[in-house]
Protein backbone atom coordinates (compact mmCIF):
# COMPACT_ATOMS: atom_id res chain seq x y z
CA UNK A 1 0.00 0.00 0.00
CA UNK A 2 1.02 3.30 -0.60
CA UNK A 3 0.17 6.75 0.69
CA UNK A 4 -1.44 9.04 -1.59
CA UNK A 5 -1.43 13.15 -1.08
CA UNK A 6 -3.41 15.37 -2.61
CA UNK A 7 -2.19 18.01 -4.95
CA UNK A 8 -3.72 21.23 -2.55
CA UNK A 9 -1.77 19.21 -0.19
CA UNK A 10 1.66 19.04 -1.44
CA UNK A 11 1.28 23.01 -2.16
CA UNK A 12 0.84 23.37 1.76
CA UNK A 13 3.58 21.67 2.51
CA UNK A 14 5.83 23.07 -0.32
CA UNK A 15 4.74 26.62 1.23
CA UNK A 16 5.58 26.02 4.35
CA UNK A 17 9.12 24.46 3.20
CA UNK A 18 10.18 27.66 0.78
CA UNK A 19 11.55 30.90 1.94
CA UNK A 20 9.83 34.03 1.69
CA UNK A 21 11.05 35.14 -1.41
CA UNK A 22 10.04 31.74 -3.05
CA UNK A 23 6.63 31.91 -1.81
CA UNK A 24 5.88 35.18 -3.19
CA UNK A 25 6.53 33.98 -6.52
CA UNK A 26 4.27 30.90 -5.43
CA UNK A 27 1.50 33.46 -4.86
CA UNK A 28 1.90 35.55 -7.56
CA UNK A 29 2.06 32.74 -9.70
CA UNK A 30 -1.44 31.05 -8.06
CA UNK A 31 -2.80 34.71 -9.24
CA UNK A 32 -1.91 34.33 -13.01
CA UNK A 33 -3.50 31.16 -12.81
CA UNK A 34 -6.67 31.36 -10.56
CA UNK A 35 -9.05 34.49 -11.90
CA UNK A 36 -10.84 34.05 -8.73
CA UNK A 37 -7.98 35.21 -6.87
CA UNK A 38 -6.65 38.73 -6.63
CA UNK A 39 -4.32 40.73 -5.06
CA UNK A 40 -5.72 43.27 -2.67
CA UNK A 41 -4.38 46.74 -2.45
CA UNK A 42 -6.54 48.23 0.00
CA UNK A 43 -5.96 46.01 3.63
CA UNK A 44 -8.86 47.87 5.01
CA UNK A 45 -11.20 47.46 2.28
CA UNK A 46 -14.35 44.84 3.47
CA UNK A 47 -15.33 42.01 1.81
CA UNK A 48 -19.32 41.72 1.62
CA UNK A 49 -21.76 39.16 2.14
CA UNK A 50 -24.61 39.84 -0.23
CA UNK A 51 -27.87 37.49 0.24
CA UNK A 52 -29.41 35.62 -2.60
CA UNK A 53 -32.73 34.05 -2.03
CA UNK A 54 -33.22 31.77 -5.52
CA UNK A 55 -29.97 29.53 -4.47
CA UNK A 56 -29.85 25.82 -4.83
CA UNK A 57 -29.02 23.24 -1.85
CA UNK A 58 -25.24 23.07 -3.53
CA UNK A 59 -25.14 26.98 -3.22
CA UNK A 60 -26.32 26.84 0.03
CA UNK A 61 -23.52 25.01 1.08
CA UNK A 62 -21.06 26.70 -1.09
CA UNK A 63 -22.24 30.49 0.50
CA UNK A 64 -21.34 28.84 4.14
CA UNK A 65 -17.94 27.69 3.18
CA UNK A 66 -17.46 31.20 1.32
CA UNK A 67 -18.99 33.16 4.69
CA UNK A 68 -16.31 31.33 6.53
CA UNK A 69 -13.77 32.43 3.99
CA UNK A 70 -14.64 36.20 4.59
CA UNK A 71 -14.56 35.71 8.33
CA UNK A 72 -11.02 34.54 7.74
CA UNK A 73 -9.89 37.37 5.67
CA UNK A 74 -10.71 39.60 8.50
CA UNK A 75 -8.13 37.63 10.43
CA UNK A 76 -5.87 37.57 7.54
CA UNK A 77 -5.77 41.16 7.54
CA UNK A 78 -5.30 41.58 11.40
CA UNK A 79 -2.09 38.84 10.99
CA UNK A 80 -0.67 41.13 8.23
CA UNK A 81 -1.14 44.23 9.91
CA UNK A 82 0.88 42.28 12.78
CA UNK A 83 -1.60 43.02 15.52
CA UNK A 84 -3.38 40.07 15.83
CA UNK A 85 -3.00 36.85 18.47
CA UNK A 86 -1.80 33.53 16.40
CA UNK A 87 -4.63 31.33 15.70
CA UNK A 88 -4.88 27.59 16.52
CA UNK A 89 -6.23 25.81 14.16
CA UNK A 90 -9.05 22.53 15.09
CA UNK A 91 -7.96 19.65 17.08
CA UNK A 92 -9.14 17.47 14.02
CA UNK A 93 -7.59 19.73 11.62
CA UNK A 94 -4.31 19.97 13.22
CA UNK A 95 -4.48 16.07 13.40
CA UNK A 96 -5.10 15.73 9.71
CA UNK A 97 -1.98 18.00 9.03
CA UNK A 98 0.18 16.16 11.51
CA UNK A 99 -0.64 12.87 9.35
CA UNK A 100 0.12 14.57 6.69
CA UNK A 101 3.39 16.01 7.58
CA UNK A 102 4.56 12.78 8.85
CA UNK A 103 3.70 10.74 6.48
CA UNK A 104 4.81 12.37 3.37
CA UNK A 105 7.54 11.33 1.11
CA UNK A 106 9.44 13.87 -0.74
CA UNK A 107 12.17 13.11 -2.97
CA UNK A 108 13.72 16.55 -3.13
CA UNK A 109 15.71 16.70 -0.33
CA UNK A 110 18.37 14.84 0.62
CA UNK A 111 16.60 14.59 4.32
CA UNK A 112 13.19 13.23 2.89
CA UNK A 113 15.26 11.41 0.53
CA UNK A 114 16.85 9.27 3.57
CA UNK A 115 13.46 9.57 5.52
CA UNK A 116 12.11 7.75 2.44
CA UNK A 117 14.26 4.77 3.25
CA UNK A 118 14.27 4.73 6.55
CA UNK A 119 10.45 3.96 6.14
CA UNK A 120 11.09 0.98 4.22
CA UNK A 121 13.64 -0.53 6.85
CA UNK A 122 12.93 -3.03 9.59
CA UNK A 123 14.05 -0.83 11.86
CA UNK A 124 12.28 -1.27 15.66
CA UNK A 125 9.76 1.77 16.00
CA UNK A 126 11.22 2.93 19.65
CA UNK A 127 14.50 3.42 17.33
CA UNK A 128 13.76 5.47 14.22
CA UNK A 129 13.64 8.57 16.27
CA UNK A 130 17.53 8.14 16.66
CA UNK A 131 17.82 7.83 12.96
CA UNK A 132 15.81 11.26 12.82
CA UNK A 133 17.94 12.82 14.74
CA UNK A 134 21.30 11.63 13.36
CA UNK A 135 19.73 12.96 9.43
CA UNK A 136 18.65 16.20 11.22
CA UNK A 137 22.23 16.41 12.35
CA UNK A 138 24.02 16.03 9.15
CA UNK A 139 25.99 18.87 7.66
CA UNK A 140 25.74 20.69 4.05
CA UNK A 141 27.84 17.95 2.54
CA UNK A 142 26.47 14.93 4.52
CA UNK A 143 28.73 14.56 6.79
CA UNK A 144 27.92 14.00 10.57
CA UNK A 145 28.12 17.42 12.31
CA UNK A 146 28.43 16.28 16.01
CA UNK A 147 29.69 13.36 17.67
CA UNK A 148 27.69 10.32 18.64
CA UNK A 149 29.64 11.76 22.33
CA UNK A 150 27.76 14.84 22.18
CA UNK A 151 24.27 13.41 21.13
CA UNK A 152 24.29 10.78 23.78
CA UNK A 153 25.08 13.40 26.11
CA UNK A 154 22.84 16.26 25.21
CA UNK A 155 19.90 13.12 24.50
CA UNK A 156 20.67 11.40 27.55
CA UNK A 157 20.62 7.83 24.91
CA UNK A 158 23.29 5.17 25.30
CA UNK A 159 25.63 5.70 22.79
CA UNK A 160 25.55 2.09 22.08
CA UNK A 161 21.95 2.89 20.60
CA UNK A 162 23.16 5.67 18.56
CA UNK A 163 25.77 3.34 16.83
CA UNK A 164 23.57 1.35 15.97
CA UNK A 165 21.04 4.16 14.23
CA UNK A 166 24.49 5.44 12.53
CA UNK A 167 25.30 2.43 10.74
CA UNK A 168 21.56 2.13 9.55
CA UNK A 169 22.15 5.69 8.24
CA UNK A 170 25.46 4.99 6.52
CA UNK A 171 23.65 1.93 4.82
CA UNK A 172 21.71 4.21 3.18
CA UNK A 173 22.05 5.96 -0.78
CA UNK A 174 23.88 8.33 -1.43
CA UNK A 175 26.94 6.18 -0.34
CA UNK A 176 28.69 7.32 2.23
CA UNK A 177 25.83 9.88 4.00
CA UNK A 178 26.43 10.30 7.63
CA UNK A 179 30.56 9.61 7.33
CA UNK A 180 32.16 11.59 10.32
CA UNK A 181 34.85 12.28 7.89
CA UNK A 182 36.74 12.23 4.64
CA UNK A 183 38.31 9.07 5.49
CA UNK A 184 35.05 7.17 6.50
CA UNK A 185 33.63 8.57 3.39
CA UNK A 186 35.77 6.91 1.34
CA UNK A 187 35.83 3.46 3.26
CA UNK A 188 32.22 3.45 3.37
CA UNK A 189 32.04 3.96 -0.35
CA UNK A 190 35.35 1.23 -0.50
CA UNK A 191 33.05 -1.23 1.63
CA UNK A 192 30.25 -0.69 -1.08
CA UNK A 193 32.19 -2.22 -3.88
CA UNK A 194 33.29 -5.20 -2.03
CA UNK A 195 36.30 -3.98 -0.40
CA UNK A 196 38.55 -5.86 -2.35
CA UNK A 197 40.94 -3.72 -3.33
CA UNK A 198 42.66 -3.77 -0.18
CA UNK A 199 45.67 -1.61 -1.22
CA UNK A 200 43.04 1.36 -2.05
CA UNK A 201 41.70 0.54 1.27
CA UNK A 202 44.63 0.71 3.31
CA UNK A 203 46.04 3.70 1.92
CA UNK A 204 42.47 5.57 2.83
CA UNK A 205 42.61 3.96 6.62
CA UNK A 206 46.68 4.85 6.84
CA UNK A 207 48.19 7.18 4.52
CA UNK A 208 44.71 9.75 2.97
CA UNK A 209 47.16 12.77 4.40
CA UNK A 210 50.22 11.34 1.79
CA UNK A 211 47.82 11.03 -0.68
CA UNK A 212 46.37 14.19 -0.84
CA UNK A 213 50.21 15.54 -1.42
CA UNK A 214 50.49 12.80 -3.88
CA UNK A 215 53.60 10.97 -1.78
CA UNK A 216 52.99 8.36 -3.73
CA UNK A 217 56.66 6.51 -3.06
CA UNK A 218 56.33 7.18 0.32
CA UNK A 219 53.23 5.13 0.83
CA UNK A 220 54.62 2.48 -1.61
CA UNK A 221 57.63 1.96 1.00
CA UNK A 222 55.28 2.24 3.98
CA UNK A 223 52.60 -0.72 3.01
CA UNK A 224 55.55 -1.88 0.98
CA UNK A 225 53.76 -2.33 -2.23
CA UNK A 226 54.91 -1.34 -6.02
CA UNK A 227 54.55 2.25 -6.89
CA UNK A 228 52.09 1.15 -9.60
CA UNK A 229 49.66 -0.65 -7.23
CA UNK A 230 49.39 2.64 -5.33
CA UNK A 231 49.36 4.90 -8.73
CA UNK A 232 46.36 2.00 -9.59
CA UNK A 233 44.73 2.54 -5.65
CA UNK A 234 44.72 6.78 -5.98
CA UNK A 235 43.01 6.16 -9.72
CA UNK A 236 40.17 4.21 -8.04
CA UNK A 237 39.84 6.71 -4.39
CA UNK A 238 39.84 9.57 -7.20
CA UNK A 239 36.38 8.19 -8.31
CA UNK A 240 35.14 7.98 -5.16
CA UNK A 241 32.19 11.24 -3.72
CA UNK A 242 33.88 13.71 -1.18
CA UNK A 243 31.20 14.88 -0.84
CA UNK A 244 27.84 12.80 -0.18
CA UNK A 245 24.92 15.02 -0.69
CA UNK A 246 26.21 16.86 -3.82
CA UNK A 247 23.22 15.01 -6.11
CA UNK A 248 20.93 16.82 -4.07
CA UNK A 249 22.56 19.92 -3.42
CA UNK A 250 21.40 23.25 -5.40
CA UNK A 251 23.80 25.78 -5.90
CA UNK A 252 21.78 28.80 -6.99
CA UNK A 253 22.53 32.01 -5.48
CA UNK A 254 19.62 33.50 -3.56
CA UNK A 255 18.80 36.35 -1.70
CA UNK A 256 18.98 36.12 2.20
CA UNK A 257 14.97 38.31 3.08
CA UNK A 258 14.16 37.27 6.42
CA UNK A 259 10.88 35.70 7.38
CA UNK A 260 11.37 36.95 10.93
CA UNK A 261 11.88 40.16 12.77
CA UNK A 262 13.08 39.81 16.55
CA UNK A 263 12.81 43.34 17.58
CA UNK A 264 14.52 44.59 21.29
CA UNK A 265 12.29 47.68 22.85
CA UNK A 266 14.11 48.24 26.66
CA UNK A 267 14.57 45.29 27.99
CA UNK A 268 11.78 42.86 26.21
CA UNK A 269 11.89 41.29 22.72
CA UNK A 270 9.31 40.85 20.40
CA UNK A 271 8.80 38.55 17.11
CA UNK A 272 7.09 39.88 14.27
CA UNK A 273 6.65 38.30 10.74
CA UNK A 274 8.01 40.09 7.56
CA UNK A 275 4.39 40.44 5.94
CA UNK A 276 5.65 42.93 3.57
CA UNK A 277 6.88 41.02 0.82
CA UNK A 278 3.77 38.61 0.75
CA UNK A 279 0.56 39.97 -1.64
CA UNK A 280 -2.44 40.31 1.01
CA UNK A 281 -4.76 38.15 -1.32
CA UNK A 282 -8.74 37.54 -1.88
CA UNK A 283 -11.54 36.12 -3.43
CA UNK A 284 -12.61 38.27 -6.04
CA UNK A 285 -15.63 39.97 -5.76
CA UNK A 286 -16.85 39.51 -9.25
CA UNK A 287 -16.94 35.79 -9.38
CA UNK A 288 -18.73 35.88 -6.24
CA UNK A 289 -21.09 38.03 -8.06
CA UNK A 290 -21.08 35.40 -11.21
CA UNK A 291 -22.14 33.05 -8.54
CA UNK A 292 -25.09 34.97 -6.79
CA UNK A 293 -26.31 35.59 -10.55
CA UNK A 294 -29.10 33.23 -11.85
CA UNK A 295 -28.53 33.83 -15.12
CA UNK A 296 -25.26 32.40 -15.26
CA UNK A 297 -24.37 29.37 -16.82
CA UNK A 298 -23.99 25.74 -14.43
CA UNK A 299 -20.80 24.85 -16.05
CA UNK A 300 -19.53 28.45 -15.17
CA UNK A 301 -20.74 28.09 -11.56
CA UNK A 302 -19.03 24.87 -11.12
CA UNK A 303 -15.54 26.22 -12.89
CA UNK A 304 -15.77 29.20 -10.35
CA UNK A 305 -16.77 27.53 -7.42
CA UNK A 306 -13.68 24.93 -7.71
CA UNK A 307 -11.39 28.07 -8.47
CA UNK A 308 -12.72 29.61 -5.13
CA UNK A 309 -12.45 26.66 -2.92
CA UNK A 310 -8.59 26.51 -4.52
CA UNK A 311 -7.99 30.18 -3.47
CA UNK A 312 -9.29 29.07 -0.11
CA UNK A 313 -7.14 26.42 0.16
CA UNK A 314 -4.22 28.87 -0.69
CA UNK A 315 -5.29 31.47 1.93
CA UNK A 316 -5.28 28.92 4.94
CA UNK A 317 -2.41 27.45 3.62
CA UNK A 318 -0.28 30.56 3.74
CA UNK A 319 -1.65 31.78 6.93
CA UNK A 320 -1.06 28.21 8.48
CA UNK A 321 2.82 28.15 7.27
CA UNK A 322 3.10 32.32 9.25
CA UNK A 323 1.60 30.53 12.02
CA UNK A 324 3.82 27.93 12.67
CA UNK A 325 7.17 30.18 11.99
CA UNK A 326 5.70 32.97 14.17
CA UNK A 327 5.44 30.32 16.78
CA UNK A 328 8.23 28.47 16.16
CA UNK A 329 10.21 31.99 16.63
CA UNK A 330 8.76 32.80 19.54
CA UNK A 331 9.81 29.60 21.26
CA UNK A 332 13.26 29.80 19.64
CA UNK A 333 13.09 33.44 21.32
CA UNK A 334 12.27 32.62 24.36
CA UNK A 335 14.85 29.28 24.95
CA UNK A 336 17.74 31.70 23.31
CA UNK A 337 16.85 34.43 25.41
CA UNK A 338 20.73 34.51 27.10
CA UNK A 339 21.80 34.59 23.76
CA UNK A 340 20.12 37.70 22.59
CA UNK A 341 21.02 39.28 25.86
CA UNK A 342 24.54 38.66 25.97
CA UNK A 343 26.20 37.23 22.48
CA UNK A 344 27.32 33.71 21.34
CA UNK A 345 29.02 32.49 24.76
CA UNK A 346 25.45 32.32 26.30
CA UNK A 347 24.02 30.16 23.01
CA UNK A 348 21.85 27.23 24.52
CA UNK A 349 22.08 23.48 23.29
CA UNK A 350 18.63 22.97 21.49
CA UNK A 351 16.98 20.49 19.63
CA UNK A 352 14.08 20.24 17.07
CA UNK A 353 12.04 17.78 19.66
CA UNK A 354 12.20 20.65 22.08
CA UNK A 355 10.22 22.85 19.90
CA UNK A 356 8.05 20.63 18.49
CA UNK A 357 6.80 19.55 21.89
CA UNK A 358 6.00 22.99 22.80
CA UNK A 359 4.62 24.18 19.78
CA UNK A 360 2.36 21.22 19.43
CA UNK A 361 3.82 19.61 16.06
CA UNK A 362 5.67 16.77 14.82
CA UNK A 363 9.65 17.54 14.64
CA UNK A 364 9.31 17.42 11.18
CA UNK A 365 7.06 20.01 10.60
CA UNK A 366 9.80 21.89 12.67
CA UNK A 367 12.42 20.98 10.36
CA UNK A 368 10.26 22.08 6.98
CA UNK A 369 9.15 25.13 8.80
CA UNK A 370 12.84 26.41 9.70
CA UNK A 371 14.17 25.11 6.89
CA UNK A 372 16.06 28.09 4.46
CA UNK A 373 14.24 30.97 6.96
CA UNK A 374 16.25 33.63 8.28
CA UNK A 375 15.93 35.75 11.34
CA UNK A 376 16.99 39.36 11.59
CA UNK A 377 18.07 39.84 15.11
CA UNK A 378 19.20 42.69 16.91
CA UNK A 379 22.83 40.58 17.08
CA UNK A 380 22.50 40.32 12.86
CA UNK A 381 20.77 38.32 10.69
CA UNK A 382 20.17 34.47 11.43
CA UNK A 383 19.63 31.30 9.78
CA UNK A 384 16.74 30.09 11.71
CA UNK A 385 18.50 26.55 12.25
CA UNK A 386 21.13 28.23 13.90
CA UNK A 387 19.81 27.97 16.91
CA UNK A 388 19.11 24.27 17.52
CA UNK A 389 23.09 22.91 18.59
CA UNK A 390 23.56 19.80 20.59
CA UNK A 391 25.94 20.98 23.62
CA UNK A 392 28.66 20.14 26.95
CA UNK A 393 27.53 20.34 30.39
CA UNK A 394 30.06 22.87 31.72
CA UNK A 395 31.61 22.56 35.33
CA UNK A 396 29.51 25.12 36.93
CA UNK A 397 25.80 22.93 35.95
CA UNK A 398 24.65 25.57 32.55
CA UNK A 399 25.04 23.27 29.11
CA UNK A 400 27.10 25.19 25.95
CA UNK A 401 25.79 25.04 22.67
CA UNK A 402 28.72 23.28 20.32
CA UNK A 403 28.82 26.37 18.70
CA UNK A 404 30.19 28.58 21.69
CA UNK A 405 32.67 25.66 22.25
CA UNK A 406 33.42 26.38 18.45
CA UNK A 407 34.06 29.90 19.36
CA UNK A 408 36.07 29.80 22.55
CA UNK A 409 38.43 27.67 20.48
CA UNK A 410 38.57 30.33 17.76
CA UNK A 411 39.80 32.80 19.99
CA UNK A 412 42.49 30.23 21.78
CA UNK A 413 43.63 29.32 18.76
CA UNK A 414 43.64 34.04 18.05
CA UNK A 415 45.85 34.38 21.44
CA UNK A 416 48.17 31.94 21.43
CA UNK A 417 51.65 32.21 21.00
CA UNK A 418 52.40 32.44 17.51
CA UNK A 419 56.47 30.87 18.22
CA UNK A 420 54.24 27.45 20.24
CA UNK A 421 50.84 27.30 18.86
CA UNK A 422 48.64 24.85 21.01
CA UNK A 423 48.31 21.29 20.06
CA UNK A 424 44.52 19.94 20.26
CA UNK A 425 45.68 18.29 23.25
CA UNK A 426 46.61 21.74 24.89
CA UNK A 427 43.20 22.54 23.54
CA UNK A 428 41.12 20.53 25.45
CA UNK A 429 43.11 21.29 28.44
CA UNK A 430 42.32 25.18 28.38
CA UNK A 431 38.95 24.62 27.72
CA UNK A 432 38.76 21.95 30.94
CA UNK A 433 40.07 25.23 32.55
CA UNK A 434 37.04 26.88 31.58
CA UNK A 435 34.70 24.08 32.81
CA UNK A 436 34.34 22.20 29.43
CA UNK A 437 35.20 18.63 29.05
CA UNK A 438 36.15 18.19 25.26
CA UNK A 439 37.58 15.40 23.80
CA UNK A 440 40.96 15.71 21.81
CA UNK A 441 39.14 14.72 18.95
CA UNK A 442 36.20 16.97 19.34
CA UNK A 443 38.94 19.45 19.02
CA UNK A 444 40.09 18.22 15.76
CA UNK A 445 36.74 17.91 14.27
CA UNK A 446 35.49 21.53 15.54
CA UNK A 447 39.17 22.85 14.33
CA UNK A 448 38.81 20.94 10.89
CA UNK A 449 35.64 22.98 10.75
CA UNK A 450 36.88 26.15 11.18
CA UNK A 451 39.27 25.94 8.84
CA UNK A 452 42.33 25.71 11.56
CA UNK A 453 45.43 24.24 10.56
CA UNK A 454 47.07 21.86 12.97
CA UNK A 455 49.82 23.06 15.63
CA UNK A 456 52.73 22.44 13.45
CA UNK A 457 50.86 24.18 10.26
CA UNK A 458 50.34 27.07 12.24
CA UNK A 459 53.75 27.50 13.29
CA UNK A 460 55.19 27.32 9.83
CA UNK A 461 52.77 29.72 8.25
CA UNK A 462 53.73 32.68 11.30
Amino acid sequence: MQLGIAPQMRQSLEMLQVPLLELRTLIQKEIEQNPTLEERDDEHEPLESEESSDASPEDLEFKEQYEALLKMDDEWRDTFQMKGAAQHPSRDDEARRRFYFESIVQPETLEEHLLSQLSLTDLPEEDRPLVHLLIGSLNDEGYLNVTLGELSETTGLPIERLEAALRVLQDMDPIGIGARDLRECLRLQLDRLGGSDRTAVAVVRDHLEALGANRHLDIARALNRPVEEIYRAARLVATLEPRPSRAFSTDKTMAVTPDVFIQKTGDSYAVQMNNERLPHIRISKFYRLMMENPDTPRETRDYIRDKIRSSTFMIRSIDQRQQTILRIAQEILAAQRDFFDHGLTHLRPLVMTDIAKRVGVHETTVSRAIANKYMQTPRGMFEMKYFFTPGYRSAGGPSVSNKTVMDLLSRLVNDEDAAHPLSDQALAARLLAQGLDVARRTIAKYREELKIPPSHARRMTR
